[in-house]
């Protein structure tokens, strides 16, 4: 992996801002706008393609964070691994609902989906906005705790 210089990320920033697109589109349509149709076109679905993947894992990871902030905040308990998280989803299930479970299942179905890339866009947007749910769920309940 290459790492930019800040000066430059901030130079593609405002390009692509000022475009109304991405950097992830800007970039694509610098590096490719030379390449035959055929090549672009294949570059422009793998591109898609490993950003879909990307945001699997992060989506998991939102969820892995909102749970250990929960038991962080709740029970002053520190999880560390994947079991840790299977098993605290629980209590946080117990204050908010039965839905947590089934959203926790979904953002792990992700974490999977990062080394397989099986699941199509809708199954991740659904999922995204699943997690977006409970993220702003545990925000409400740590920001009652914290007022207390």
């Amino acid at each position: 992996m290459y790492i930019l210089p800040r000066a430059i990320v901030e130079e593609l920033e405002k390009r692509a801002r000022a475009l109304g697109i991405s950097i992830d589109e800007y970039i694509f349509d610098l590096v490719l706008k030379d390449m035959n149709s055929k090549r672009s076109s294949i570059k422009y679905i793998e591109g898609a393609e490993e950003l879909l993947k990307q945001a699997s894992e992060k989506i998991w990871s939102a969820c892995a964070l909102a749970i250990k902030a929960h038991a962080l905040a709740r029970k002053g308990i520190k999880l560390e691994s994947h079991r840790d998280l299977w098993i605290y989803k629980n209590e946080v299930a117990k204050e908010l609902g039965d839905w947590v479970r089934a959203v926790f299942r979904q953002a792990y179905s992700m974490h999977k989906n990062f080394y397989e890339n099986q699941a199509t866009k809708e199954d991740i947007e659904d999922t995204l906005r699943e997690i977006e749910k409970l993220v702003k769920a545990i925000k409400e309940v740590l920001r009652e705790a914290h007022s207390k």
